[in-house]
């Protein structure tokens, strides 16, 4: 007994400290390991799953909006880099360099992809000649890398997994549509498969992306009330086309600049489900992105039938669509059930010598832990209801959890003592003034998370300054 309460003891309280929680638990739920190479990370088989799962799910979603996978080179010159000033400026201190081929010196060094904005113009610049060739809506799943001077993993580290879209429109119409639609994509996924909520709005010009016209932006609120940016979409007018020289012939034979958008999310969004749904005992996955939805765990295993019967129970669940596994290892029971937890596997089934000989089982939930007696032929039938059930309420615990850390300040006073006293989301009035928005970073140490789609008017003056207010914006500290 010592030993199976040890596994869960290991695990740092949230409460207590919640950046050392977050640590110990993608370390003791074997979702990461750290390298020799610092601010990387393994991605061990449990974590990989999760990505596996958001891959696959992201991937028919962007197939059925149209999107076309590619895949485009790691490395940039320089002289690519460089022909969109702002985006150069806004990467340069997180540039990775390559310097050498072999032992000699390259003429040209080359960017280790950090994003792949310009790779992309370059190919278009080639690709793209008539009308007829647009819309271009193209998407590659790569790693980039980013020389982050402070890591955490599936958060920020130096090389992380991602998507990224890129595409190229006759309009600039046409480019805003898909922006928007890219960014409501990434939402609707985040509700309705990691049970994650989210704001959506547009970044303020400070917080837009590097050579971006404009930005859009999901944002998630974490169980410490900490705002974590979840997807963004940008569209960039026809800056870039014009930088890289991305013309098309019109039908009325005019040579006319294209329109591009970019838009992304990555391995954050294992960070994410961690931090919003998870517990002091560890992870807690929602149904439909768990790699595993439901664990067999006989116990007394070597008493007579149980552990053809749990076999039995498990190929009805995987023939009914489940996601299951069973685990026959020598461990005792009470060793897998914390490690069950620990992994967050949403239902466990639970079956012993009296539960077979009453032909029943008991399924768990991982979330509430509830218990349920269910006849054996029921099995499968009760497992997906208590999965459906589960997916539903996580959300909804959620979006609870959000209203609930989400404040209004009318004053700076009042916007100053909710961000000392209060984690959460403070929505407030803004002028629009840079100006301002430096000083809510500076003196408060928050940051504008977005404005969003759904404005409100608290009030006709901004919250720093006292001057007409144009824009309702959500801050918070964020990681």
């Amino acid at each position: 007994m010592a030993k199976e309460k040890k596994l869960v003891e290991s695990i740092t309280s949230m409460e207590e400290d919640f950046a050392q929680w977050y640590t110990d638990v993608v370390k003791k739920a074997e979702l990461i390991d750290y390298t020799s190479v610092k601010g990387c990370m393994v991605i061990k088989p449990a974590g990989y799953a999760i990505w596996e799962n958001i891959q696959h799910e992201l991937d028919r979603r962007f197939k059925e909006a149209g999107v076309e996978n590619v895949y485009l080179p790691m490395f940039i010159p320089e002289s690519l880099l460089q022909k969109e000033k702002d985006h150069v400026e806004g990467f340069a201190p997180e540039v990775a360099w390559v310097t050498h081929g072999g032992l000699e010196p390259l003429q040209e060094r080359l960017c280790v992809r950090p994003t792949s904005e310009t790779l992309f113009c370059d190919f278009y610049a080639n690709d793209i000649h008539s009308y007829r060739d647009l819309p271009r809506v193209y998407n590659q799943w790569c790693s980039v890398v980013r020389w982050e001077k402070t890591t955490r993993p599936f958060l920020r580290s130096r090389e992380f997994l991602w998507q990224e879209g890129h595409t190229a429109h006759a309009t600039a119409e046409e480019a805003e549509e898909r922006t928007i639609q890219m960014l409501n994509l990434y939402a609707d996924f985040c509700e309705e498969v990691l049970a994650i909520p989210v704001i959506r709005g547009q970044k303020t010009d400070k917080e837009k992306f590097a050579g971006a016209e404009s930005t859009y932006t999901i944002e998630a609120m974490m169980h410490d009330g900490k705002a974590l940016q979840s997807g963004t979409s940008h569209n960039f007018g026809d800056g870039f086309a014009k930088a890289f020289e991305i013309q098309y012939a019109d039908k009325d034979n005019t040579l006319k600049y294209v329109h591009q958008t970019s838009w992304g999310v990555s391995t954050r969004m294992i960070g994410a489900i961690i931090m919003v749904h998870g517990d002091d005992s560890g992870l807690v996955l929602p149904p439909r992105i768990a790699p595993v939805q439901a664990m067999v765990i006989p116990v007394r295993q070597k008493a007579e039938g149980v552990m053809e019967k749990a076999e039995e129970i498990l190929q009805a669940m995987i023939r009914a669509g489940i996601r299951a596994k069973l685990d026959d290892t020598d461990k005792s029971p009470g060793w897998k059930f914390s490690e069950q937890e620990m992994r967050g596997i949403p239902v466990r089934i639970e079956m012993g010598p009296k539960d077979l000989e009453a032909g029943q089982a008991v399924l768990v939930r991982r979330d509430t832990r509830e218990k349920t007696v269910v006849q054996i032929p029921e099995i499968p039938e009760k497992v997906q209801e208590l999965l459906d059930t589960m997916q539903k309420e996580m959300l909804e615990r959620a979006r609870v959890h959000m209203e609930k850390h989400t404040y209004t300040a009318l004053t700076k006073e009042e916007f100053k003592k909710t961000a000392d006293e209060k984690p959460g989301f403070i929505k407030a009035m803004w002028c629009g003034c840079q100006e301002c928005e430096d000083a809510a970073k500076e003196e408060i140490g928050v940051t504008s998370r977005c404005m969003p789609f759904r404005q409100e008017i608290l009030s006709d003056t901004c919250v720093f300054c006292g001057k007409p207010a144009k824009k309702l914006v959500y801050w918070g500290k964020a990681y």
